[in-house]
Order: structure tokens, then C-alpha cells, then sequence
């Protein structure tokens, strides 16, 4: 498998997709690639802007993509793809969409047989087994919380440590135990902005300037570092 998994798209102050911008040109390759665009996670802006968006960037680099929302039989698109690009919004809507559409079994079926799959925020979580450790509001029915389960661990997107003087709710760390402590078997990634998951040849590696928190039951959580191996979170795979 070759995963490329982002935690977001943007920095405050940077144009779309600018961080990422090289990691993406070296997972795709030197070939021109023309990636197969999922855009279901948006929801307050139409997916041909989402597309839009997108191909500026991915032209720069030398990539193209286009959108699956435009074929009439999207599931021969994900056949036929060179590569698949899943990118963030609302992880909900985009569950709901490609479960209504029957996708998640051949995405995941194309992947597994080696097809690139790139994806960031919820196009991140979506490889997980489950929706679960997304931060999204559930603001439809996703008609099953089962994802593509590329990998056997969760990712939590966009993940930060703060606690705001004055905001007396849960923190990211607090929601995470939570889930650990209904799902004992779990590790959950929190990967920080500005950081991604990129697996190749069996090998999982973070990369980024910034440290990932890990979280398992009966574990104190830790950083892991771009310099560590995080195949062990491989385990148990397929």
C-alpha cells in the first residue's frame, strides 16, 4: 500500500495545500498523474469549486485530478484510477455519501492492490477502521460508522493540546480517553497541523516538524517523532 495521510490542507496565513506541497509531488511521482478526486466532504461549498481548488494546486506540481462527482458510475472511476485523493470537510457527509454510493469496498479493494491513496483531515480519518475519533459534528446519519480500514489504528485529525483560559468543555486529550476506554485495543494518532503519515513499502513514517500523540488504554500517552518508526502501529493489519 502507499497511504499518504494528512492531518489538514491549510496553515493559517498560507495558500491551499501549500505545506504538503512537496510530500504530495514525491508520493505521486515525476509521471504526471491524473488522481481520481473524491470531494464529498464539503458541504457549504459545491464540489466542482472543491475540485477547483484542488487541481490549482495539484497543476503546480506537475498532478491533475478529477472529481468522481461527475461520472455516472463512480465505482468503474475508482477501477480505473491512478491514484485517489480524499480531501477534508465534513467526515459525516463524506461517510454518508460513499456509503449510499457503495464505494467504501472499492476504494479500499484498490488501494490494498497498491493504488496511491492520498487524503487529508476526513479524507485522513476515512482510512481508519471507523469514523469514531473524528472531530466533526454529526450533522447526518453516515449509515454505519465502518470506514476503509486501511489501517488498524485511529487518526485524530487537526489534534492540539491546548485548553482555552475560560472554556470549561472536554479537551481533545479528554474525548480521546474516552474512546480508549471503550476501546481498549485501539491506539489513536493524534496527528498535530502540519504533520502526515506516509506509508510505503511496509514502512509508516511521520512527517512534519511537529510531534504525534499516542494514545492506548492503560498507556501514559506520548510524542512520537519524525526520527521514530511507527510501523508497530501496523500490527494486526488486513
Amino acid at each position: 500500500m502507499k497511504l499518504l495521510l494528512l492531518s489538514n490542507s491549510t496553515n493559517t496565513g498560507e495558500p491551499y495545500l501549500f505545506w504538503p506541497r512537496k510530500e504530495i509531488k514525491t508520493f505521486l511521482g515525476e509521471k504526471p498523474v491524473t488522481a481520481l478526486f473524491i470531494p464529498y466532504a464539503a458541504v457549504t461549498f459545491s464540489y466542482d469549486e472543491y475540485e477547483t481548488k484542488v487541481e490549482n494546486r495539484f497543476s503546480e506540481l506537475g498532478h491533475h485530478i478529477t472529481g468522481i462527482h461527475h461520472t455516472k458510475y463512480p465505482a468503474r472511476a475508482i477501477e480505473a484510477a491512478e491514484a485517489i485523493v480524499v480531501g477534508g470537510g465534513n467526515t459525516w457527509q463524506l461517510v454518508r455519501q460513499m456509503h449510499d454510493l457503495g464505494l467504501m469496498k472499492p476504494v479500499r479493494k484498490k488501494v490494498l492492490e497498491g493504488t496511491p491513496y492520498a487524503g487529508w483531515s476526513a479524507g485522513a480519518n476515512i482510512a481508519c477502521p471507523t469514523l469514531q475519533t473524528t472531530n466533526d459534528m454529526p450533522i447526518i446519519d453516515p449509515r454505519g460508522f465502518d470506514t476503509l480500514n486501511l489501517i488498524p489504528f485511529q487518526i485524530n485529525p487537526h489534534y492540539i493540546d491546548v485548553h482555552p483560559v475560560g472554556f470549561g468543555g472536554e479537551t481533545r486529550e479528554v474525548r480521546i480517553k474516552e474512546f480508549i476506554e471503550i476501546h481498549p485495543d485501539i491506539y489513536v494518532l493524534g496527528l498535530r497541523e502540519s504533520t502526515l503519515l506516509k506509508l510505503e513499502e511496509d514502512r509508516l513514517q511521520l512527517i512534519g516538524s511537529r510531534t504525534a500523540r499516542l494514545f492506548k488504554k492503560g498507556e501514559a500517552p506520548k510524542d512520537l517523532y519524525a526520527t521514530d518508526d511507527l510501523s508497530f502501529l501496523l500490527n494486526d493489519t488486513f
